[in-house]
C-alpha cells in the first residue's frame, strides 16, 4: 500500500498540481455536531431518494419535497398518519415512490431514538472518525434503507467527515491492495477502515480529503 504523500502526488499529477487539487478537496464541517436534527432528515431523504434515480430531478424538485414533508420537522415525520401518506402518494411536488416516502417516518423515528443518546449532531456528528465504519454499521441496522452508498452520501453531504467508496475511490484500495473487490463485507470494509486510519495518521488529514484524493488519483 502506497503511503498517502505517494497517492497524494499522483492526483496532484493528474489535476494540476497542488494547489488546484486543494481547490478541489472539501473538509468536515467544524460545526456538524450542531446541524439540527431536521437537516439530518432532510439530507438522508434526499440521498435516499437520489439511490437509483436521476439526481437532478430530485434536486430540482427538492424545495417541493422541503413543503411536502413540513420542513422535515422530525416530530410531524415520525407521527405521519395514513391520511397524509396518502396524500404524499398523490403530491406532485415530490417524487411519489411509496417505500421511500415511508423512510422519512420510519428515520424520524430513529432521530427521536438518537435523542435519548445525544441527539443526533452528537451521536451521528460526532462518531469517531476512526471507526466511520462503526456508524455506517449502525445506520443500516436503525435507519430505512440507510446502507450501503446512501449512507455514505448522506454523511458526506451533512458535512461530517466521511469517505464515500465511488468508482474510482474503490479503484484506488484496490490498486492498494487493500481489497480485492467493491467493499460490501464487513472483513473489507474493516480493511478500508485500517487503511484510512493510516493514511490519516501519515497526513493528519480527514476521513473527507483523504476519499477525495483517492478519488481523484484514478
Amino acid at each position: 500500500m502506497r503511503s498517502f504523500d505517494e497517492i497524494y502526488a499522483i492526483s496532484a499529477e493528474r489535476h494540476g498540481g497542488p494547489d488546484a487539487l486543494e481547490a478541489r478537496l472539501v473538509k468536515p464541517d467544524p460545526k456538524i455536531t450542531k446541524l439540527a436534527e431536521d437537516r439530518w432528515l432532510s439530507i438522508m431523504t434526499k440521498c435516499i431518494f437520489q439511490a437509483g434515480f436521476n439526481w437532478k430531478v430530485i434536486e430540482n424538485k427538492w424545495d417541493g419535497f422541503e413543503e411536502a414533508f413540513d420542513g422535515f420537522d422530525v416530530g410531524r415525520c415520525a407521527f405521519m398518519d395514513d391520511e397524509k401518506f396518502d396524500q404524499l402518494l398523490q403530491d406532485t411536488r415530490i417524487v411519489r415512490n411509496g417505500t421511500k416516502i415511508a423512510t422519512v417516518r420510519d428515520n424520524a423515528a430513529f432521530l427521536l431514538e438518537l435523542r435519548e443518546e445525544g441527539g443526533a449532531g452528537q451521536v451521528l456528528g460526532g462518531w469517531p472518525a476512526t471507526d466511520y465504519i462503526g456508524l455506517l454499521d449502525m445506520l443500516k441496522k436503525r435507519g430505512s434503507r440507510l446502507g450501503g452508498n446512501s449512507a455514505q452520501y448522506a454523511m458526506r453531504f451533512a458535512g461530517r467527515d466521511a469517505f464515500v467508496l465511488g468508482q474510482d475511490g474503490t479503484a484506488r484500495l484496490i490498486a492498494e491492495g487493500v481489497i480485492d473487490k467493491p467493499a460490501t463485507s464487513k472483513t473489507a470494509m474493516k480493511a478500508v477502515q485500517a487503511a484510512f486510519n493510516e493514511w490519516m495518521d501519515q497526513s493528519g488529514r480527514s476521513l473527507t480529503e483523504i476519499s477525495r484524493v483517492l478519488a481523484f488519483s484514478c
